[in-house]
């Protein structure tokens, strides 16, 4: 099945109109994603390593689960699924705290991914080995704590996902907690 994403303009304005991943990605069409933390009672976060397969950071440790949302759908919604598709675990809107929205760039051979991405955290107390990896896109999965995290990026990403908003909206957020 082929995804269909919805096309914004560059303020993120949607456009009503809707083109193939391929297309996006080989246009640089401006689109929306989602980024998911999930974080347990003891303030650790779920890091997914990603698939060796993947074409964009292979076998780096990445938030807990992700993706493009699909046209019609809303963030949260996006949220939901790529969780439920990544790791096995299913989460309800209630669940989850959206915590804020970036717009990036970014150029990987001929991939040209220009997105609007929206953040959420939501709590879950897992066992990490209970979890269905989808295969495809994800190969580990392991809680790691505020400080191990910390740790990566000060060491310049070398096995973390160079997703730097990301990880900052998620310490702004958890020091309001």
């Amino acid at each position: 099945m082929k995804e269909i994403f919805d096309i914004l303009d560059e303020n993120g304005n949607f456009l009503n109109l809707q083109e193939e991943r391929e297309e996006v990605h080989s246009k640089g069409l401006w689109h929306r994603a989602v980024v998911v933390f999930l974080v347990n009672s003891k303030n650790q976060v779920l890091l997914q390593r990603r698939s060796p397969l993947k074409k964009k950071w292979p076998n780096m440790l990445d938030v807990s689960a992700g993706g493009h949302s699909n046209a019609g759908e809303f963030g949260y919604e996006t949220a939901i699924r790529e969780t439920y598709e990544e790791l096995g675990v299913k989460v309800k809107k209630e669940d989850i705290t959206f915590i804020g929205c970036t717009k990036n760039s970014f150029i990987k051979g001929d991939i040209k991914d220009n997105m609007f991405n929206e953040y959420y955290v939501a709590n879950a107390n897992l066992d990490v080995t209970l979890l269905n990896l989808q295969t495809e896109e994800v190969c580990e999965a392991k809680f790691v704590t505020f400080d191990e995290l910390k740790k990566m990026m000060d060491d310049g990403y070398k096995e973390l996902t160079p997703k730097v908003e990301a990880y900052e909206f998620l310490f702004r957020y958890m020091k309001k907690k």
